[in-house]
Formats: structure tokens, C-alpha cells, sequence
């Protein structure tokens, strides 16, 4: 028998879902809002949420699922990536609270403010939604670049985040205020800047949250106790912008690697702790660590992870399964079990590379490359081989102003094989990352194109 699941942790109806502009929004206004954006909502079924204001992002995320609609959630807006989408969904319209929306599929404008406050008053009743309701596509880029579509269940997506909640000690008699910096249509953001606060009867802040000028204005808006959920790049912001950063109870990072230095820089200047979240877009999240404390992950509870799950002896990979995540799935990473739950990542499997016998990974040198004390930001690229059959050299980009190349080089032979040394290093005023703080193999290859790294004063 199929069984239905609150659209909303707040039971009350003066529970405060969201902070706009500094502004509290109860659970009955959100309710309300809910209720009259269904009547403007277009008859397709598949919408395309590019709602920028994350309020209005989780209005029209919930008005469709009350009406039994799809949102649909692209990893890039593209004009390629929309026309493949297209393909996918030929009935996609696009709900947009941007007055300048360029996504070529037709447009149904946010409604204004006024048309809020003019609508018709709701009596409080929390709907409830089918534990397997298909709510929403999230999107990956698939190898051949064709966006790949992951199907996600009410049912799933709730206990996902009811166990983020619980692996981050977030308590559910506490009204905390999320504070976010990843965009909601990302997975992550997806799940813990707009589904955690939602399930788990938080609350969420709506304004743009990207520059440290604005995160610290976000925070400083809402009131205590307050959770950053944020990425590496959005942390080397603030710390940097030498700000005063507001009183936080916590802070949550995921989508790239968090160096050890960068965590505890982090702790010391907020005062507070620092969890990481790993996961995919096609699992969701499945582990949590405090990277200042242990290297080690834990996995969320009901998950397993064990290697090949298939009938294929040759698959190691590991596959995690249970819980929150309905098919077994692959992971695209190198794990190693340690016991109890726990594991230790030692990068993506596309990411091991071989060196005259040797074995190492780009995340294990990255690692090692973003712990040398003033290094800002730094990643190795691994150039494709050569026709020739000469061996390709690893080379690095680095962002580390008051370093001397030969200060890098000289830290490195001391942490990492000969083999992996890069040849050469490059400074750079910056890193090419994208908004979440991901830096894709292919923006690294374009990055040496444009440079035409040749050898110079600067190069070791």
C-alpha cells in the first residue's frame, strides 16, 4: 500500500519556512502561496524550475508536485543542453523568476509580489504527497556531453534528507536558518539548501548568497542558530574577504575537495564546526566527515556499500545500496572500507593515473598540492598521451601569491613520489571553477590551450 508523506516538517502554522529580505514567512503564508501558484502553473507536465530566489524556487518546486508535475533540474542551462533536454521532455516549459531568461522553451513568468497579496486566503492544511511520486529529473552530463536524467521519488528524497539531518546533529525541536551558497537546481543545493530546511521544519534564507560581501549579509539577516551550507571556493572567499563573519552553528561543504588546511582555517574564523558531505547526484548524499578531525567517512545508516554487487566478477567498483537509494548504484570513486560503516575516498576512478609503473590519483596529489601553507587554490592536469608515444607530463596550476615556484617544488619532493612531480608548475591569478567550486578535466585542458604553457622564468 502506498503511503504519503507531509510536503513540509512545520507543523504549526507560525512556524517560520523561510527568511526573504530579512522578512519572515510562515508555514501558512508558503502554504497559501503554494495554493495560488498551482492556478498559474502551465498545463505541461514537465517544468524546468530556473527560479533564481530560492524561495520562489521551493514555491514552484511544491506547487508542482501538489499538481502532480515533474520539475525538471539541468546541471547547465546551455542552448545545447536545453535542446537535448527538449528532446528528452518535448513538453518542458520554463517557470522563471528572471526577467531576462534566455532558456529557449516557452516561458511562464514567477508571478510579482502583488499577485500574492491579492490572492485568495487558504485555510491550513499541509498536503500530502505519494511516497512514490516521481517530483523531480536531476540532470548529469554524460560522457558523450548528453545530459543524463536521474529519477527522484518523494519517498527518497525525504529520507535522504532526514538522515543528513541526523548525521549533521541538526536537532528537529530547533528552527535553525539556512543560510546556502550552492544554486538549487544543483543536487546539493537541491537537497540541503531547499529540502532539508523544508522536510525537517528549518527554515531557508531566499536572496543570492554567491559574493562574501552578500553570504555574510544573508547570515547576518537570520536569526541564531544558523547553518552555512557552502563549497571550498565559496569558504576561500570569506575567509579572504576579511569581513566580520557572522555567529554560525555549523558549517556543511560538498562538491570538491576540502583540503585539511582550508577546514581548519575555516573552524578557527567561524568558531565553529565544519562537516563534509559526500555523495552523487544519482545517490544522493551518503556520508558525512568533520575533515579536521579524521580522514574518514561515515556512512549514512541503511546505506551499504560492498564492491561488485553485479554478476560481473571483474566490476570493483563499489556499489551502495539501501536506504534512501531505490537501485543499487555504482560508485565512481576508489574506496576503501575500513570497518563499521567507515571509508577512506582516495579520488575518482578517471582520475587514477600510471607513471613509468606507478599508481596515483589527482585527488591524492591535489590533496597535497592545497596543503602547503599559502597555496590558495591549486589542481594537477594530466595532459593526454602524446601520438608519438612520448610520455605525457603532469603539470599544475597553481594560485599561491606570496610562493616562489621553487617553494612549491621544494614542499612536493617531499610529500609525493618523483614520478608525479609536475613539469611544469604555473601560477595563476585564479582557477577557472565553476559556481559550485567544481574545475571539469576539459576547463583544465582549455585553461593549458589558452596559456601555451612554455617554459620560463616562472616555470619549474
Amino acid at each position: 500500500m502506498t503511503s504519503f508523506i507531509p510536503l513540509l516538517g512545520h507543523t504549526s502554522p507560525d512556524r517560520i519556512i523561510a527568511w526573504c529580505d530579512g522578512i519572515a514567512v510562515t508555514a501558512a503564508e508558503f502554504l497559501n502561496d503554494v495554493c495560488n501558484l498551482i492556478s498559474t502553473l502551465p498545463d505541461n507536465r514537465h517544468i524546468l524550475n530556473d527560479c533564481h530566489d530560492r524561495y520562489h524556487f521551493l514555491v514552484t518546486l511544491c506547487a508542482s508536485m501538489v499538481a502532480g508535475k515533474v520539475s525538471l533540474l539541468p546541471s547547465t542551462r546551455t542552448a545545447e543542453t536545453i535542446r537535448q533536454l527538449q528532446a528528452f521532455a518535448p513538453d518542458a516549459t520554463c517557470l522563471t523568476d528572471q526577467a531576462d531568461c534566455a532558456i529557449a522553451l516557452p516561458q511562464t513568468p514567477y508571478p510579482p509580489a502583488a499577485f500574492f497579496s491579492r490572492a485568495e486566503r487558504h485555510v491550513f492544511s499541509i498536503p500530502r504527497i505519494a511516497e512514490t511520486q516521481l517530483v523531480a529529473y536531476v540532470f548529469t552530463s554524460g560522457s558523450t556531453g548528453v545530459p543524463i536524467a536521474h529519477r527522484k521519488t518523494w519517498g527518497a528524497l525525504v529520507r535522504n534528507v532526514q538522515m543528513e539531518a541526523v548525521q549533521l546533529g541538526l536537532q528537529a525541536d530547533i528552527n535553525y536558518s539556512i543560510v546556502g551558497t550552492v544554486p538549487a537546481q544543483h543536487m546539493y543545493g537541491f537537497e540541503s539548501t531547499v529540502l532539508l530546511p523544508l522536510i525537517n521544519g528549518f527554515s531557508l534564507t531566499s536572496g543570492p548568497s554567491f559574493y562574501a560581501a552578500d553570504i555574510c549579509n544573508s547570515l547576518a539577516q537570520v536569526p541564531e542558530p544558523r547553518v552555512l551550507i557552502t563549497t571550498p571556493i565559496h569558504l576561500r572567499s570569506l575567509l579572504g574577504a576579511s569581513l566580520p563573519l557572522p555567529k554560525i552553528e555549523m558549517m556543511v561543504s560538498a562538491t570538491a575537495p576540502l583540503s585539511p588546511q582550508l577546514a581548519r582555517e575555516a573552524e578557527q574564523a567561524f568558531n565553529a564546526p565544519l562537516r563534509e558531505i559526500y555523495g552523487s547526484t544519482e545517490t544522493g548524499q551518503i556520508a558525512t566527515r568533520r575533515p579536521t578531525e579524521s580522514a574518514e567517512w561515515s556512512l549514512y545508516p541503511n546505506l551499504k556499500m560492498a564492491r561488485g554487487l553485479q554478476a560481473d566478477e571483474s566490476d570493483q567498483r563499489m556499489w551502495i545500496s539501501g536506504g534512501h537509494v531505490e537501485t543499487a548504484m555504482p560508485m565512481n570513486d576508489a574506496i576503501e572500507m575500513t570497518g563499521n560503516g567507515r571509508f577512506l575516498l582516495h579520488g575518482r576512478l578517471s582520475d587514477l593515473i600510471n607513471i613509468a609503473g606507478k599508481r596515483s590519483s589527482l585527488a591524492y596529489l591535489n590533496h597535497h598540492l592545497n596543503s602547503i601553507p599559502g597555496v590558495e587554490d591549486g589542481a594537477f592536469y594530466m595532459p593526454p598521451e602524446k601520438i608519438s608515444g612520448e610520455v605525457a607530463r603532469l603539470t599544475a596550476f597553481v594560485v599561491a601569491p606570496t610562493l616562489k615556484i621553487s617553494e612549491i617544488t621544494a614542499i612536493l619532493r617531499e610529500k609525493i613520489d618523483p614520478a608525479f612531480m609536475p613539469r611544469p608548475i604555473h601560477k595563476v591569478a585564479h582557477l577557472p571553477r565553476n559556481d559550485t567550486g567544481k574545475l571539469p578535466h576539459a576547463v583544465l585542458a582549455e585553461l593549458m590551450q589558452k596559456l601555451n604553457i612554455t617554459a620560463s622564468s616562472d616555470v619549474a
